[in-house]
């Protein structure tokens, strides 16, 4: 177990090109990592990386053990892999993927609960609007908005994401209400800098065609949380999906306007690989998450 631990350190050494990045990705110090290297150099009797204050590179033995030494790895996986399809109780870690306001709203406690019924299954849950990469980054499962931009995955609907228009009650009173997106010129807009760039609102108009309303806009966040607090302030009308507002405006501190001009909503899917070993951890996890409304 020692020699493949070893080899699992020198080849995330490589391939995150230093010895400090691989030390975060496994968990432990970049002392520690040296000390795995010079272990598996002791051992097999050769050098395999050249470092410099400025680089590392690989030497020619080091490029060979670094492509065997990925095939050991990767036939090992297949090995747990296959052992844990012969078991009927979920055990073992799952990665997860998921947009950060959908993630840190609804996903985070839905996979709480899903941990209560299963025990043995433990959780990384890695919040980011960046669409990862399932092989690369070694993810058993992500959650995506919108199109799905990969034909290799299988993808499982779960409920459309729906968005919403809203302002404080004291901010309506003091600004009027709207009756149309025209009127979005006269009101202050809280910006997500991540969805709405600088071409506007996608809303309808009053033939049902979908464009890009502009907007005034004083408050600009990358943070979903930050707009809904500013909202509640009284700053201005804000664009949030539907649940991260519900229970604002299930208790009538933000009213929704404009409801007639939301676009469809956007589809949600949960996606994984293909694999035609069944995997009881991430076979329970996708069917907690289809056949529950968790938001």
């Amino acid at each position: 177990m020692d020699k493949l631990r070893n080899i699992e350190v020198f080849v995330s050494v490589v391939e995150t090109g230093n010895f400090s990045t691989a030390a975060e990705k496994l968990g432990i110090s970049a002392v520690m990592v040296g000390k795995h290297i010079q272990q598996l150099e002791k051992h097999l009797n050769a050098r395999l990386l050249q470092r410099t204050t400025r680089r590392q590179s690989l030497t020619d033995a080091g490029e060979v053990f670094y492509e065997n030494g990925k095939r050991v790895l990767e036939q090992m996986k297949l090995t747990e892999s296959a052992m844990e399809s012969l078991q009927s109780v979920p055990t073992g870690l799952l990665r997860v993927s998921a947009p950060v306001s959908l993630g840190s709203s609804v996903i985070a406690p839905m996979l709480a609960r899903y941990l209560n019924l299963y025990p043995q299954v433990k959780v990384e849950l890695v919040l980011s609007n960046a669409r990862v990469d399932l092989i690369g980054e070694n993810f058993d499962l992500a959650i995506r908005i919108g199109e799905i931009g990969d034909d290799r995955l299988v993808a499982r609907p779960l409920k459309p994401y729906e968005m919403v228009i809203c302002a404080s009650p004291e901010y309506l009173q003091r600004n009027g209400t709207l009756e149309s997106p025209e009127d979005l010129k006269t009101h202050p807009c809280l910006i997500h800098s991540v969805w709405n760039q600088s071409e506007g609102w996608h809303l309808a108009n009053a033939g049902q065609t979908t464009s890009a309303w502009p907007v005034n806009s004083r408050y600009v966040s990358n943070d979903g949380h930050a707009l809904r607090n500013a909202a509640l302030e009284g700053a201005g009308l804000l664009l949030q999906p539907k649940v991260l507002l519900a229970e604002d405006i299930l208790r009538g501190r933000l009213i929704p306007v404009l409801e007639s001009f939301i676009p469809t909503p956007r589809a949600v899917h949960v996606v994984y690989l293909p694999d035609f070993r069944p995997r009881a951890k991430l076979n329970s996890l996708i069917n907690y998450m289809t056949e529950n409304d968790f938001y």
